[in-house]
């Protein structure tokens, strides 16, 4: 029997599933490589050959100027250890122009492409993680990329030119009893004429205690639409209440802000009234990618403080990378991480291009990066063992080497969870790839509609799915196709065939779970994460192609890299589909109900932490 408590979640629930449905980009109507192989097209012309930038003498002569001023300015043990960012390098990133790195020459910035920032994010992430966050937090989410993309001309001549020359910059979201549900917002933003009123908390604002402008998601009373505006720091009544600290990126200046009765002029709103979630998740579709190229440059460090490591430490008489237990470690990392590169490149370069649809592709990029990116840290960690755990500063004491895997493991972790955690990925991927399904079935699967506008949608319904069903089977990959791939011409097969399995297994999903399928959550990770190895293994094959047919010195060692990584993938795909009929899931959740409601309370007994 439900209660009323169970009403009101239900309630709440269905409001949750609007505003987020509400702010989706559900009209766009670009090509997506990712979105395609969910429905088992397997688009390979939109990603092959795998797209490459010409590299302009302007960013060349950047990048150098910033490689040399990390070496020589940058001490990541001393921001580490003293959480602060020395004003040296704040300034030295100011004259470098390093804030206005995305910002156009017009509006005094630099004006680099997507896969330029990217290659810069990649050389900050084997450098410093702290420095990292900074300028991404500035540039991917904080005022300059929502003002390039929705603000006015007047919005740009304010405010661009000033962070072009350093004026730090946030964005402010969540709130403290609000995190991924926008539904829940209570930072309100009132019509008052000629400004608004803003009122309200926002917590884990990243750059908030350094910042001079930020972006505020705040909802109308009256109205309840959610839009974005520019608040100036240091308008009166605004307050950092509190500077949050962390596991790891102990540098970073994220802080509690606190709004009361602050006046915003009209003119800083972004974009229309009710648009501020569409703005917020546009923005994330390019700002998203700057994660993944971090985590290229940290596993970079990674992979190479352990291969050094694996060939001056000796055990049992033999060198320990020779031994078979830490050279599959090493043989993974390397392949892992060629693949990591692959999703992330091809996503900027995506990015780059016009008219195509970026957000799945960087949605996988941020989810593959980060969940690989920390796999390769702690294989880094266990290699290195103790002298892993230990700390840089612990080892130059001792007068070791100096090797941060303590620190990047530190650093690392919150990629799990910056910018979407994980399992949030997976629901925006899963309702992206079940999106065509969705609007077929339309009042089928709408738990509002009646059954009178179900038996009138059922002949459409049956139309439809009786011309695309058969083709999830027709067209098989088999031998010579992709034969011009040479030995990474399976892979590319297999990716094809596996992509019409795919769309099948969502198809199977829809049917026996109908509206129902959005609760769930394990079918749809699994879903999810064949889908993305699938793209990874795409990406994979089609860097390595171009990097052996362009002539690089080190085109057959991609192609040996690829290879290993589609192998290790297919095995990870043929597990997703095996586990979406076979499983525990219903079992585990009865279980965790259980652990909910405190009937395993007797494990916890004779802790500390009881309360």
């Amino acid at each position: 029997m439900a209660t009323k408590s169970d009403e009101r979640r239900t309630v709440s629930e269905e409001k949750a599933m609007e505003v987020a449905e509400a702010s989706r980009q559900a009209d766009i109507r670009e090509p997506s490589f990712l979105k395609e192989l969910f429905l088992g097209d397997y688009r390979l012309d939109l990603i092959h050959p795998f797209p490459e930038e010409p590299e302009r003498p302007e960013f060349a002569a950047f990048y150098e100027r910033m490689k040399e001023f990390l070496r020589r300015e940058v001490d990541p043990v001393e921001i580490d250890t003293t959480g602060e960012y020395p004003a040296r390098v704040l300034d030295g990133l100011r004259d470098l122009g390093a804030f206005g790195m995305k910002i156009p020459t017009g509006y005094g910035g630099l004006g680099l492409s997507q896969p330029e920032y990217d290659k810069v994010m990649k050389l900050l992430g084997s450098t410093c993680a702290n420095l990292t966050a900074l300028l991404s937090a500035h540039q991917s989410i904080g005022v300059p990329q929502p003002l390039k993309e929705f603000g006015t001309e007047e919005q740009k001549r304010k405010f661009l030119p000033r962070i072009a020359k350093g004026a730090i910059s946030a964005f402010a979201l969540t709130e403290p009893d609000v995190g991924s549900d926008p539904a829940r917002l209570t930072t309100s933003l009132e019509d008052r004429g000629d400004h608004y009123l803003l009122n309200g908390e926002k917590l884990w604002c990243t750059n908030g205690t350094l910042a001079e402008v930020i972006v505020v998601m705040g909802r109308n009373p009256a109205t309840g639409a959610i839009s974005a505006v520019v608040v100036e720091m240091d308008s009166p009544g605004v307050q950092v209440v509190r500077r949050c600290h962390f596991m790891g990126l102990r540098a970073l200046a994220n802080a509690v802000i606190r709004f009361a009765d602050v006046k915003v002029p009209k003119e800083n709103l972004i974009g229309r009234e009710g648009e501020g979630l569409k703005i917020a998740l546009a923005t994330l579709n390019t700002g998203r990618l700057a994660l993944p190229a971090g985590v290229v440059g940290a596993c970079r460090g990674m992979l190479a403080i352990c291969r050094e490591w694996s060939n001056e430490r000796v055990q049992w008489g033999r060198p320990v990378g020779k031994h078979e237990a830490v050279a599959r470690k090493l043989s993974g990392m390397a392949a892992t991480l060629f693949a990591v590169e692959a999703v992330t490149d091809l996503a900027s370069r995506l990015a780059a291009r016009k008219r195509y649809d970026i957000r799945m592709e960087a949605a996988a990029a941020k989810e593959f990066g980060s969940e690989w990116g920390w796999s390769i840290v702690d294989d880094a960690m266990q290699i290195r063992g103790g002298r892993g755990y230990e700390t840089e500063s612990s080892l130059a004491a001792r007068g070791e080497k100096p090797a941060g895997v303590e620190r990047a493991m530190r650093d690392s972790r919150i990629n799990r969870i910056f910018e979407g955690s994980t399992e949030i990925m997976h629901l925006f991927l899963a309702r992206e790839a079940v999106d065509r399904h969705f609007q077929v079935a339309g009042a089928l699967v709408d738990p509002k509609a009646s059954n009178r506008e179900k038996m009138k949608a059922l002949p459409r319904i049956a139309a439809y799915y009786a011309a695309w069903y058969p083709t999830r089977f027709a067209g098989w990959s088999y031998w010579p196709k992709y034969a011009e791939f040479g030995k990474l011409a399976g892979h590319l097969r297999f990716a094809e065939r596996k992509s019409r399995k795919l769309s099948r297994a969502i198809f199977y999903g829809m049917l026996l779970h109908q509206a129902g399928l959005a609760r769930k959550q394990a079918f749809l990770s699994r879903v999810v994460k064949a889908g993305i190895d699938l793209f990874a293994i795409s990406a994979a094959v089609t860097r390595a192609d171009r990097m052996a047919r362009d002539g690089r010195p080190e085109g057959a060692e991609a192609v040996e890299l690829a290879d290993l990584f589609c192998r290790m993938a297919r095995r990870r795909v043929e597990a997703c589909f095996r586990e979406l009929w076979c499983n525990d899931d219903a079992r585990m959740y009865r279980v965790a109900m259980n652990v909910l409601e405190g009937r395993h309370s007797w494990l916890e007994k004779d802790t500390t932490q009881n309360s």
